[in-house]
């Protein structure tokens, strides 16, 4: 809703309305002071200020048109004006005030792979080497997690939580759970690929772009996509080729 536009109409329209009303009442306190006519541009900018009204207060503008040579007509028209003038004045106020809190995001709550690295960059602006530096230290963990350094990231990951049993020297990280459900089968599935995506469209991206366009909250997210990775990482299991 453009509330800047009421406010302008609505101003207007109760400057018009209170100067009508002013009149009436010299009409009838002082003497020599002719009642006004009927208010034909009054009445026309009644026509949108009803309909800006009810958009706040449904149904307030509803005043009865065959009242509208009265006082009792515009006074009421003045009352649905001047609380739809306040809906329109402190809405977008309104509107942040009485938002849901929303959840944040703490970094130094993150997985410690990710934001002691992070950290110190972070402080200076650096995001994207912040981002760079968390990744770097998963990759190396899930390295030293597996004892393997042929490989790393994206090909390591893929290899890391396939749900095909683990052959020699390529050891597989297991949640824990029933093997046999699709829930599980699925969250294996789930790591692979999230943390596969993870190293592709993130580490890379921080990696080789001169300069990346994340702005500071887009780089948090890519952080906290890294400390989900580290979390699964330390919590699965080691299972090697028997």
């Amino acid at each position: 809703m453009d509330h800047s536009y009421a406010v302008k109409k609505l101003s207007v329209f109760l400057e018009d309305v209170n100067a009508y009303l002013s009149h009436i009442d010299a009409a009838r306190s002082e003497m020599g002071v002719e009642w006004p006519d009927w208010p034909q541009n009054l009445v026309l900018e009644a026509v949108r200020a009803s309909q800006i009204i009810n958009a706040y207060v449904p149904g307030l503008g509803d005043v009865d048109e065959d009242d509208e040579s009265n006082e009792s007509y515009w006074l009421r028209m003045r009352f649905g004006a001047v609380q739809a003038l306040g809906h329109a004045t402190f809405g977008d106020e309104l509107a942040v005030f009485l938002r849901p809190t929303s959840p944040s995001i703490a970094a130094d709550a993150m997985h410690p792979w990710v934001w002691e690295p992070a950290a110190p960059l972070w402080a200076a602006d650096a995001h994207q080497d912040a981002v760079l530096a968390g990744a770097r230290v998963v990759n190396r963990r899930l390295q030293l997690k597996l004892g393997r350094h042929d490989i790393g990231e994206k090909d390591l990951c893929l290899q890391t939580f396939s749900p095909t049993p683990p052959t020699s020297g390529k050891p597989r990280l297991r949640f824990e759970g029933d093997r046999d459900t699709p829930t599980w089968k699925a969250r294996q599935e789930g790591a692979m690929y999230l943390s596969a995506g993870a190293f592709l469209g993130i580490r890379n991206l921080a990696a080789h772009e001169e300069k990346v366009t994340w702005n500071k909250h887009v780089a948090l997210e890519y952080l906290a996509t890294f400390s989900v990775i580290a979390r699964w990482i330390e919590e699965c299991s080691k299972e090697i080729a028997l």
